[in-house]
């Protein structure tokens, strides 16, 4: 949304808190909801470049803790994003700010005729918030 919205300076990571592998549901979401996704390594935990519009760099995507060394160490706000991740990490060192922002977790539907569905829909529902707060973003340069 950063970049629609043309805000510039906004830098996205993330963490979890244990490291697994990027859900292959997850990877399917987002193809269908029109990212390009090339996995550029098969280990355990496997690696994505990930694309949202020509001629930017890729996003890199894997799983790993919140405070693994690909994420910054200061001067950043910690968006918590499941309500089990707020309960469960109760400080982030580094962070200047934490703001829960909590959606149920689709991966209660894992394995269940309604997986991809619910992954969908709490895609397109994260899309939706994220679309309204940068539409409220004024930039004064």
């Amino acid at each position: 949304m950063a970049f629609y919205y043309q805000t510039p300076n906004v830098y996205s990571y993330s963490g979890g808190t244990e490291t697994t592998a990027m859900n292959a549901t997850v990877v399917d979401t987002l193809v269908n909801n029109g990212f390009r996704v090339q996995q550029l390594s098969n280990e355990t935990n496997p690696v994505y470049a990930i694309k949202y519009a020509d001629n930017v760099p890729s996003i890199t995507g894997f799983s790993k803790k919140y405070d693994n060394e690909f994420n910054p160490t200061s001067a950043f706000c910690a968006i918590m994003t499941c309500s089990q991740a707020d309960e469960g990490c109760p400080f982030i060192a580094g962070a200047e700010k934490r703001v829960p922002v909590t959606y149920e977790d689709p991966k209660l539907y894992d394995g269940t005729p309604s997986e991809k569905q619910k992954y969908l829909e709490r895609s397109l529902e994260i899309a939706a918030e994220m679309q309204y707060v940068f539409s409220c973003v004024k930039i004064s340069l």
